[in-house]
């Protein structure tokens, strides 16, 4: 199995030069392999395949010097991600959705680069990274299996990371009895079948009007100057702020979860459709259910849990107990059934038959 690690880490002034010089390589072979494919298939009918990339990136090599201030395999790298673009594209396109042409990447806009198999070692409390040096790295856990790449990142207010992929043999926990049905919400971020509920943190909805004061500062100041530059880091800085606590949220309620349960059940949701409505969207974007199942399946094997995805279809409407459909608008906070006369928490009958429904599926 696949797990990443991720790790801060400390370059110097120079070490930081040169990475940022990087990246702007990077980001010119991308969008100069962009063009090339994009101009092959306009002029002459033809898709140019990664392995007719490379052999143009080594003629590349040799008409502009600096680019072998560049480790080959990141450059590689780059042409990776271009013909990576363009199958996710054309995967879009058969699949009836809205493809989205890959874009250029704008000055500041390329922010990664990714060493394949070798050029990088870590070494004690330094990682070596060939063509930039030996940088600090604070390694708060250690890494755990086989490093098979790693990728060199930095932030939206200039922070910077090593994320590794790392190849690991499983060893999973005994299989947990426990059973919970989990219906995710704005009221409550998620109610469980047991009727616990966990509380919304609403970490966006915090700070929105930190969020927005800054904004307004940024919109005022003017473009080019010291203050715009810096009033732009203020607002990345706040962004970062509620993105990491999101994470972190998802993090620990997720181990809460598996280390409790055996099989723990969600609804298998559509949050793209759902977003569409403006007066949630939001809200909806705010609580990341996507990014919170994701996790809790990532840490399921290993803590002896299953996660299990069902269909959303009528576990709001239907009666728990009874199974006769009973319509609420989303106002309606109680599940009260004229039919069998059971009075329930609206969001703990979708939990019960959320759980119902996976241990149907199940067997």
């Amino acid at each position: 199995m696949r797990k990443a690690y991720r790790y801060r880490i400390y370059p110097s002034k120079s070490q930081v030069s040169l990475l940022e010089q990087t990246l702007e390589i990077c980001r010119w072979i991308y969008n100069d392999t962009l063009a090339l494919r994009k101009n092959a298939w306009e002029e002459e009918q033809r898709s140019l395949s990664l392995y007719e990339t490379n052999k143009i990136l080594t003629q590349w090599k040799k008409e502009r010097p600096d680019l072998n201030q560049v480790y080959s395999q990141v450059l590689q790298n780059v042409q990776m991600r271009v013909d990576l673009a363009f199958k996710a594209y054309f995967r879009r396109v058969k699949a009836g959705e809205k493809p989205g042409y890959p874009r250029f990447k704008g000055k500041g806009r390329y922010d990664s680069i990714t060493y394949k198999q070798s050029g990088f070692k870590l070494i004690g409390d330094r990682l070596h990274l060939s063509k930039v040096g030996d940088v600090r790295i604070v390694l708060h856990r250690p890494v755990e299996g086989t490093i098979k790449t790693l990728t060199i990142r930095r932030s939206s207010t200039g922070k910077w990371y090593a994320c590794f992929s790392v190849e690991y043999d499983p060893s999973p926990a005994p299989q947990k009895e426990t059973v919970v049905g989990i219906d995710v919400g704005l009221e409550s971020f998620a109610t469980l079948s047991n009727g616990e509920k966990i509380k919304n943190p609403r970490f966006f909805r915090t700070d929105e009007k930190a969020l927005a004061k800054a904004q307004r500062k940024l919109s005022k100041a003017e473009k080019g100057t010291p203050e715009r530059k810096k009033a732009r880091k203020i607002v990345a800085h706040i962004h970062e702020r509620i993105a990491n606590r999101r994470l972190n949220f998802a993090h620990q309620t997720s181990r809460q979860l598996v280390d409790r349960f055996g099989t723990i059940v969600f609804e298998d949701l559509n949050i793209i459709k759902m977003e569409k409505n403006h007066h949630l969207a939001k809200s909806i974007a705010d609580v990341a259910w996507n990014m919170f199942i994701t996790i809790t399946e990532s840490k399921a094997e290993d803590a002896g849990s299953r996660v299990v995805l069902v269909n959303p279809r009528n576990t709001s409407q239907q009666c728990s107990r009874c199974g006769m459909i009973v319509a609420k608008t989303l106002s309606d906070r109680v599940h009260s059934c004229p039919h069998c006369g059971l009075v329930i928490d609206r969001d703990q009958n979708a939990a019960i038959n959320i759980v119902r429904l996976g241990l149907q599926s199940q067997g």
